[in-house]
């Protein structure tokens, strides 16, 4: 409806030079004829009441003047209904291609998240299978559960990444022990099962891998599930504002501004700058407050954008994640017979089942196209995309602050020299002051009065306010607070990844040498079936030189198998 009118005063103004505008203006109205043309085009209303000739205006309530009019009230409550939608249409059409830059990129961050979650339980059901296959079928519906927690806790549910991620390493015990360190012909019994379950976080068979998991799980979830939760509020924000209700003063003045001409006869002429920049500064000033937090808003998401780097990208960390757990059983193969031995004292001697748990079913096939495909598009990485979507983000920072302006000038107002309508009659230029944006500039705004704000802005400003809490990492007492430091050089999947190590981050080393990681995803989608180290780690020494101990967890089995030699050897040498 707003477009229309905007095309057709557009269209009226050509075809008049502007010589005979202020003539226009100031003369006197003989017919109502372009009135009604433009009424009948707009589908205002019905035509039948319409003054086929000037009349007293007696009865208007805005569009009152002195001289005779083309309006009746009938028509004039038509109008301020025009003048209302056309505001709002104008706003949407505005914010349209902000709109969709937000929502389609939630939609591909979510779903790639969702692919992240898949591809890293194939590549831990893989492990199992390839390398566990006894413990396969077993863990199975333990490393679905731990995923399915992921997903959970990624899209918004309120648990805890630490409890979820040791539930999964508690649950894995009683299978790496009746699988690995006391073997037997069947399981072991369920009641003995919840014994070592129990037992797990006591005995501590993986070492340090599920502290360093946790950690590494929540220090890149939060942040991910953060960054979707503020993508929709955007989303909330724009839609909030979009529909903006508008008082009644605003009402008036939108009215007065864009039909009170046409009761004139005036149907060609378009509001002077500083007119229509005072009312619709007057119409928008509670939207205009959003401006300071909506910068805050989209320079925080940049912020923690460039801080998901390393133990804090979701990528890296979800798809290495079949790393740690290979890590963990060589650590609980490594420590059997010391586990044995506790095992006894706590749970006594093993009680086993009478029937022995079936081989993996694990379907590596499964899914794999998708997962491929993925893959083929992940050489663009989660940081690029996320880099890509803040810099086009980024052009809409000032968006909300100078919305006003470019209604007027882009869409509402005359232009620079044109005679105009300033809200009485059409003028060379407007005289009045001309107010700034926001609540409190419009104390002195001569066409609007703002009594307060609107409880609707008030609310979406104190979410804003919030989540720019959470994307700066300051209301979360559960999880420690991101660095908002870049870390890392960013680049392909194959990029290597450093950053601030710790001991609790996986990266123990000696001395203060630096650990690098090389994340890889193979082009089946799914890890080297000779070779799951999918994390190349190159350890630097003190001296400068380099190490390579990809595939250390070969070297502690064989570590691990001379020590077993030795003790038969010993114990042969002792019978002898």
């Amino acid at each position: 409806m707003g477009a229309k009118s905007l095309c057709l005063g557009a269209l009226l103004l050509l075809l008049r030079p502007p010589l005979l505008l202020l003539a226009a203006g100031a003369g006197e109205l003989r017919s109502c004829e372009d009135a009604r043309k433009v009424f009948q085009l707009r589908q205002l209303g019905p035509v039948r009441g319409f003054p086929q000739s000037p009349r007293a205006g007696v009865d208007l309530q805005v569009c009152s003047s002195k001289n005779p009019t083309c309006c009746t009230k009938k028509m004039e409550e038509r109008y301020q209904t025009a003048a209302k939608q056309d505001i709002q249409q104008v706003l949407q059409t505005s914010s349209t291609t902000l709109k969709f830059l937000i929502s389609r990129n939630a939609a591909a961050f979510q779903e790639t998240f969702e692919m992240l979650i898949k591809l890293a339980e194939n590549y831990t059901s893989t492990l199992f299978c390839n390398t566990y296959r006894n413990m396969a079928a077993e863990a199975a519906t333990h490393v679905r559960e731990l995923f399915t927690d992921v997903g959970l806790f990624l899209f918004g549910t309120d648990i805890s990444t630490e409890e979820f991620v040791n539930r999964f390493f508690d649950t894995l015990f009683p299978i790496v022990y009746s699988h690995m360190i006391n073997p037997g012909p069947t399981d072991v019994s369920l009641e003995y099962a919840e014994c070592l379950r129990m037992a797990t976080r006591d005995i501590r068979p993986f070492g340090n891998v599920p502290k360093i998991a946790a950690r590494q799980m929540g220090r890149s979830l939060l942040p991910g599930r953060t960054f979707l939760q503020a993508l929709n509020l955007g989303i909330e924000v724009i839609n909030t504002t979009d529909h903006l209700h508008f008082s009644g003063d605003c009402s008036r003045a939108l009215l007065r501004m864009q039909y009170c001409p046409y009761c004139r006869g005036l149907t060609w002429s378009k509001p002077c700058m500083g007119y229509c920049l005072n009312v619709v500064r007057g119409c928008l000033a509670n939207m205009a407050e959003v401006d300071r937090h909506w910068r805050g808003y989209i320079q925080s998401l940049e912020e923690l954008s460039s801080a998901m780097r390393g133990t804090y990208d979701i990528e890296h960390v979800l798809l290495n994640f079949h790393s740690l757990v290979n890590d963990a059983l060589v650590q609980a193969r490594i420590s059997g017979p010391e586990l044995s031995e506790q095992v006894n004292k706590i749970c006594g001697p093993p009680a086993r089942k009478l029937t022995q748990s079936p081989g993996c079913s694990f379907d590596q096939n499964k899914d794999n196209q998708r997962l491929k495909m993925f893959s083929r598009d992940s050489e663009e990485t989660l940081a690029n995309r996320r880099k890509e979507f803040i810099s086009h983000l980024r052009l809409y920072r000032a968006f909300y602050g100078g919305l006003a302006d470019q209604l007027c000038a882009n869409e509402l107002a005359a232009a620079d020299g044109l005679p105009c309508w300033n809200g009485e009659d059409v003028v060379r230029s407007y005289t009045h002051r001309v107010v700034g944006s926001g609540i409190k500039a419009q104390s002195g705004n001569p066409e609007v009065k703002v009594k307060g704000t609107d409880p609707a802005i008030s609310q979406i400003i104190d979410k804003l306010k919030h989540i720019i809490q959470l994307l700066q990492g300051k209301s979360f007492p559960k999880y420690d607070q991101w660095d908002l430091r870049q870390t890392g050089s960013g680049g392909s999947v194959d990029e290597q990844v450093s950053g601030d190590c710790d001991d609790e981050d996986g990266c123990e080393e000696s001395g203060s040498g630096e650990v690098k990681r090389v994340v890889k995803i193979t082009d089946s989608g799914m890890p080297d079936k000779t070779n799951l180290s999918d994390v190349k780690q190159i350890h630097q020494t003190s001296d400068g030189s380099t190490l390579d101990t990809t595939g250390a967890g070969c070297l502690t089995m064989a570590d691990y198998m001379t020590f077993m030699l030795i003790s038969l050897v010993t114990l042969f040498l002792s019978l002898w």
